[in-house]
């Protein structure tokens, strides 16, 4: 018999875990994200949304926390088309989620150095199918349609002969798409899992995957500090905000539902990266008002430092923080990488550890939202209503600043960890033995 498989089958039989720890994980996430987002859309108003739709609204936002799709439509009659569309990641919500989702997956592998592949892709197969029907029942809960009054599609109330070609109403709703929904959100819980397994200290590995946790490991693990940090910045920020210039609701609701959107844009931004966008209509971004004046403009916009700049000087202190979180990081890396790494290796590992993180926050942070109605596919109808908010990053020209950023912090951040006691670094007086006692 192999010597593997009979490994990967004895320490099966030894595994602490089961369904009730894979249904404890699950229920866990899925309960942070749902109160996330209850308590974010109450923050926001929604609760006075009409005929009951508050709770269809808190499974869509849980549905696209969790990478699913979420599609628009719209009905104004035969002769008025509606056109929708909604791609954003409301990042707190799945922020809660993951961090819960992980922290139940590691939970029962604790205490162990090395686990068998086939233990621990059982163990995620046991998360991942009761994650499907959690997926499935969300998506069948996130499907709502709203009926609007055409008189409110006027923009003032006059009718302005609108109301002749709409009817007495239009109707606009929102609807979960299943397939893709599965897709992306097993996709999503796969991510979840793989980085749990690649930032623990203490979480097994297949043996063929150990070597490369002294590499792998500390870097991750400081993207990750890094990511969490500016959160957590985020948040004092968010109630220093709260308590000095009031809207309390409104500044609640964009911690729960976009902080990490918001806070992860501004640190692309401290690095020299640069977004586009336009903000159009009546609609906007739960954004900082000098965020918003830079993109409400007819074309697309540059959103980068010195645009932001110019509305307000403050922004450059982005820079400062950006900086310190970044050598921060890089500091951590290096004291928990074993201690024969040179400068240049702390160097590269950071180089593709913040270009990786920043390909990520580009991928999940930006946004896309519009609507409006047209005639025969023709103009704008109601254009009190219709709307366009975009945000994207230059995405090439960001992962290549984080790449040059990486290198410099983590030769710095080498620099400064040799004069830290290191792990797997022998104490000066050597070690101590039963040769060398007494």
């Amino acid at each position: 018999m192999n010597v593997r498989a009979s490994n990967d089958r004895n320490s099966a039989k030894r595994a602490p875990h089961g369904w009730r720890d894979a249904l404890v994980a699950v229920l866990a996430g899925t309960l942070a994200m749902a109160v996330t987002a209850v308590l974010g859309l109450w923050a926001a108003g929604a609760t006075g949304l009409p005929g009951g739709a508050f709770p269809r609204v808190a499974a869509a936002v849980v549905v696209m926390a969790a990478g699913g799709s979420v599609g628009l439509a719209g009905d104004a009659g035969s002769l008025v088309g509606a056109r929708a569309g909604l791609s954003v990641l409301p990042l707190s919500v799945t922020l809660a989620g993951a961090l819960l989702i992980a922290h139940g997956f590691l939970r029962p592998l604790r205490h162990r150095a090395v686990a068998g592949g086939r233990e621990l892709a059982g163990w995620a197969g046991r998360v991942a199918v009761l994650w499907a029907v959690v997926l499935v029942v969300l998506s069948l809960l996130a499907r709502f349609t709203f009926t609007l009054p055409a008189e409110n599609l006027t923009g003032d109330g006059t009718g302005d002969g609108t109301e002749d070609v709409l009817g007495d109403s239009a109707r606009v709703g929102f609807r979960a798409d299943l397939p893709l929904t599965l897709l992306f959100g097993l996709l999503w819980l796969a991510g979840v899992l793989v980085l749990a397994l690649l930032v623990s200290r203490r979480a097994p590995l297949p043996p063929r995957l150990v070597r490369f946790q002294e590499t792998v490991r500390p870097a991750a693990s400081a993207m990750v500090a890094l990511l969490l940090g500016s959160v957590a910045l985020g948040v004092v920020a968010g109630l220093v905000v709260m308590v000095v210039r009031g809207h309390p609701a409104q500044t609640l609701a964009v911690i729960l539902l976009g902080l990490p959107n918001l806070v992860w844009l501004a640190l692309t931004l401290g690095l020299g990266a640069s977004w586009e966008g336009k903000v159009q209509g009546p609609f906007g971004l739960p954004m900082p008002q000098v965020l918003d004046s830079v993109l409400r403009t007819p074309d697309l916009s540059t959103v980068n430092l010195r645009t932001l700049a110019e509305q307000d000087g403050r922004v450059w202190w982005l820079l400062v923080v950006t900086a310190l979180l970044v050598l921060g990081a890089a500091f951590l890396m290096a004291v928990r990488s074993p201690a024969r790494m040179r400068p240049w290796q702390h160097a590269l590992h950071l180089a593709v550890a913040l270009t990786l993180t920043v390909l990520l926050i580009g991928l999940t942070a930006g946004l896309s939202a519009r609507y409006g109605l047209s005639l025969l596919g023709i103009g704008d109808l109601g254009g009190g209503l219709g709307g366009e908010v975009s945000l994207r990053p230059r995405l090439w020209t960001a992962l290549g600043i984080a790449f040059l950023w990486g290198l410099v912090a983590g030769f710095l951040g080498g620099l400064a960890a040799t004069r830290v006691h290191r792990h797997g670094e022998l104490p000066p007086d050597g070690p101590k033995g039963p040769a060398n006692a007494g």
